[in-house]
């Protein structure tokens, strides 16, 4: 890696992945920039989870270099938990602790990763509940929430390692319409504060507002990429202009 690619923070080349006979990633070559907002859009099947899945080490690449921040990822424990520890993760379905409270939810790592004190522990995770909004939540169970509330604690907690890049799955796909805007909000608000972000979604007005580039992917392959405006007003490519007629109608 050249030292004049050191504000890159992701950088994917020629990276594959198969299930069995299935290609989910066929030579996928992006880079990501301090600061940067991508989202990715796509049809269901074309890749998108299994792009950001491997970014963050939870589906292992078959071929191909990912670097992050400058270290390539490998088999090597070390280098795993080196990337996840900058690497935050936001999924679809909240993944939090059922049998923990919010502000439980929020410390486990702190203090089992960071290796904080409880009551240093707690301090940051109320802050970053306040950051989300809902400070007044960290008692209650998740059960207790609603699915936007859930959501907001997931992204609270996964800022809570001070990660230098984020990874959102999808984030709005499983919750009520009502309850989409409150999560895109926090989401535009960390966007606002130069945080890089990778965002798969079909959100298109938060990608129109916040990305700065639009990276569109079909059968395993990165198909389209670029600034907002040129991607809703020029785009080249038939798959992306079907996807685009089909997704803005409804």
């Amino acid at each position: 890696m050249k030292d004049n690619d050191n504000e890159a923070k992701i950088i994917l080349q020629d990276v594959c992945k198969s299930f069995g006979d299935f290609q989910a990633l066929n030579n996928i070559n992006l880079q990501v920039n301090k600061g940067e907002k991508i989202v990715v859009c796509g049809p269901s099947g074309s890749g998108k989870s299994t792009m950001i899945r491997c970014i963050n080490r939870l589906e292992e690449h078959d071929s191909g270099k990912i670097i992050i921040s400058g270290r390539e990822l490998t088999n090597e424990v070390k280098d795993i938990d080196a990337v996840r520890s900058e690497v935050g993760m936001v999924f679809q379905n909240f993944n939090l602790f059922p049998h923990l409270t919010v502000i439980n939810n929020l410390m486990l790592a702190l203090k089992l990763v960071r290796k904080m004190n409880k009551s240093k522990a707690r301090e940051v995770a109320m802050g970053f509940l306040e950051r989300v909004q809902i400070p007044e939540q960290a008692d209650k169970y998740p059960i207790q929430l609603s699915g936007g509330q859930q959501q907001r604690v997931a992204i609270a907690r996964a800022l809570c390692m001070n990660p230098e890049v984020m990874l959102f799955d999808e984030p709005t796909s499983a919750l009520d319409p009502e309850m989409i805007s409150e999560v895109l909000d926090v989401m535009i608000d960390l966007a606002n504060e130069g945080l890089t972000m990778i965002c798969v979604t079909h959100e298109m007005g938060f990608a129109r507002s916040v990305a700065d580039s639009i990276v569109f992917m079909d059968s395993g392959e990165i198909v389209e990429m670029k600034p907002p405006d040129e991607f809703f007003n020029n785009p080249e490519s038939k798959r992306t202009k079907a996807f685009l007629s089909q997704i803005l109608s409804h």
